[in-house]
């Protein structure tokens, strides 16, 4: 029986391999990942994820799922939104990026617990979060609608779902951001991060990932209603979000 096969960046390659390969990528940039961030984003990151958080409705009280959460920069604003009443839970696959988010919660004094998971897979009863979030995450999961209808299940009703991630940039700067993408991108990743391949593997797969309206109709076909998304940065970024209903 033939392997089903799937991307990784540009390449092709059997589905089993590639959470082995992204775990490789995250466990490399895991400790210069929020240098990286800084650097590439121009400090952006730190601002669509303030957007994120402000557009989500949550309140003192909500519990708030954050897959791929990484080195817990949401996490961290969430825990100051959901207050002692509420919970935020930190999950991530990859355990050098999880432990750079626990260490994280716990210098900042904030009562956060880190999971390891796969987000095809996710630990938790039906009906569990009032919000679940996965940022810059969505576009490294092999079955992106296995993993978005896991998102829908560990839902409540009236619970939403957003998805910040890389997407389509807007047609004019198309040209001048594949030279920062594929030029500049894996040039800083060497300086910083002593990792060229890392970033290279993020510029394709940016170009891999659904588009805006594609990624609309998955999370639609998953089971949400009322999906929007905003561009952000002329579409270098979008933030799509809907709820379980």
């Amino acid at each position: 029986m033939t392997e089903k096969t799937t991307h990784f960046g540009f390449k092709t390659i059997n589905e089993p391999e590639k959470q082995q390969k992204v775990g490789e990528v995250f466990h490399s940039v895991a400790s210069k990942y929020d240098v990286m961030n800084d650097v590439m984003s121009a400090g952006l990151h730190r601002v669509w994820k303030r957007f994120a958080v402000d557009v989500s409705g949550v309140k003192a009280g909500d519990k708030v799922l954050d897959i791929a959460g990484g080195s817990g920069d949401l996490s961290k604003l969430f825990a100051k939104k959901v207050g002692q009443e509420g919970s935020v839970t930190l999950t991530d696959i990859n355990a050098s990026m999880l432990a750079v988010g626990r260490d994280r919660m716990i210098d900042a004094g904030l009562n956060v617990p880190a999971m390891q998971c796969n987000a095809e897979q996710l630990p938790f009863p039906d009906n569990t979060f009032d919000c679940v979030i996965v940022a810059f995450g969505l576009r490294n999961m092999t079955h992106k609608d296995i993993a978005l209808k896991e998102m829908q299940r560990v839902l409540k009703i009236g619970g939403r779902l957003l998805v910040l991630e890389f997407s389509t940039i807007w047609q004019p700067l198309q040209k001048l951001y594949d030279v920062y993408s594929f030029k500049l991108l894996p040039f800083m990743g060497k300086l910083i991060a002593k990792d060229a391949e890392s970033y290279q593997y993020l510029a394709e797969s940016i170009r891999m990932h659904p588009d805006q309206e594609t990624l609309k109709q998955m999370m639609q076909d998953a089971g949400f209603d009322k999906v929007d998304y905003h561009n952000l940065n002329a579409g270098v970024v979008a933030l799509h979000k809907g709820y379980k209903t």
